[in-house]
């Protein structure tokens, strides 16, 4: 196919779902990421055929040759985005034409064939559809939608493949942090970066999160909740958490946060957390931000507020800061003023509960 056409998806329904029953209790407390839906999608690419064979069908195992070449060489991308009940019982998602584009410059980094856009906004209406009734209903829940793509050709050999597997699965969850919104301690990692100039790190692909996997057990292991990763030439400046965009809330209610510049992910939610500052009066920059600064904003009391962002936690607020020569606080430990003004003014967007100026939200059904 070319890349603005659009594929028509073959519907096989699962024929033994989860009943009614067993999938009410186990959307009671689902967590996050352990409980999955009764479809998935999959769409298949090959060189000279281009994308074809477009399915909803029963979730279950991917069979995989050894050789498959995302074993070798992990070519690998994959997205993630939620879809939401609203209070007239419709179902929405959050700029998921964001997560498309973001999906084709992963893509394109990784060497890899690019997905049309329309197709992959239509896979995910399409598994909405069928698995819609696993939507939790409660006002932290939410559908998070994980689509991917690897390498699935059977080769040895260091080259862009020429087969290709895109998926979309569904897991329905709650809170991305045990005990709901609360401030988090952080661990600034003194010996491992996320990131390099030129590396992939603007690629949402695998690897970069198997690479922040010793750092968070650092992190876990100091009785912290998440790392902290510094810039990878100078180990000085903030970069991003091991899996989300930090923003840094001043005195005088300026919003700051890390620029791009190839090393940290172009977030979804940073990308609106800009926004919404913006339009509420504050001042926002993106500018590097030296660790050393934010220990001395925080205690002179310059730095009133530091949260976190992305598709999963949305918006946390950071308490704590660790590192290996000692700690502080932010703001008390509590909450900031700002932080939890734009949470509830993402999640308000996001839910249909409050104006969507901007056509963020898409409706499903």
């Amino acid at each position: 196919m070319s890349g603005g056409d659009k594929l028509d998806f073959e519907i096989r329904p699962n024929p033994a779902p989860v009943s009614a029953a067993d999938r009410a209790a186990l959307l009671a407390n689902p967590g996050f990421g352990r409980v999955f839906t009764d479809h998935m999608v999959t769409v298949r690419y090959a060189d000279g055929k281009g994308w074809y064979d477009a399915r909803v069908e029963a979730r279950g195992p991917i069979p995989m040759d050894p050789a498959s070449a995302v074993l070798h060489y992990a070519q690998e991308i994959f997205e993630g985005l939620k879809a939401y009940r609203t209070a007239d019982g419709g179902v929405t998602m959050f700029r998921p034409d964001a997560n498309a584009a973001r999906f084709v410059t992963s893509a394109q980094r990784m060497a890899m064939p690019e997905l049309p856009p329309e197709v992959f906004v239509d896979s995910l209406h399409k598994l909405i559809e069928i698995d819609q009734e696993w939507i939790p209903t409660g006002e932290d829940g939410s559908l998070y939608l994980r689509p991917f793509m690897f390498a699935s050709e059977v080769f040895l050999g260091v080259r862009p493949a020429n087969e290709y597997l895109y998926l979309v699965i569904a897991s329905p969850a709650g809170s991305y942090f045990t005990g709901g919104v609360k401030p988090v301690t952080v661990w600034v990692s003194p010996d491992y970066t996320r990131a390099a100039p030129g590396g992939t790190g603007a690629a949402k692909c695998g690897g970069n999160y198997a690479a922040s996997l010793a750092a968070q057990a650092e992190a876990i292991e100091a009785g912290c909740d998440q790392v902290v990763f510094l810039d990878a030439v100078e180990r000085r400046y903030v970069d991003e958490l091991g899996g989300m965009n930090v923003f840094f809330v001043y005195d005088d209610d300026t919003v700051v946060t890390p620029p791009l510049g190839g090393t940290i992910l172009p977030g979804i939610t940073r990308d609106a957390i800009l926004t919404l500052a913006g339009e509420a009066g504050h001042p926002v920059e993106e500018r590097a931000v030296s660790f050393a600064d934010w220990q001395a904003d925080a205690a002179s009391g310059r730095l009133r507020e530091v949260f976190a962002c992305g598709t999963a936690a949305v918006v946390t607020p950071i308490g704590g800061v660790r590192f290996p020569d000692g700690e502080f606080l932010i703001g008390g430990g509590e909450p900031g003023r700002v932080t939890m003004a734009l949470r509830q003014q993402l999640v308000d967007i996001q839910r249909g509960k409050a104006a969507d100026p901007h056509g963020w939200v898409q409706r499903v059904l």
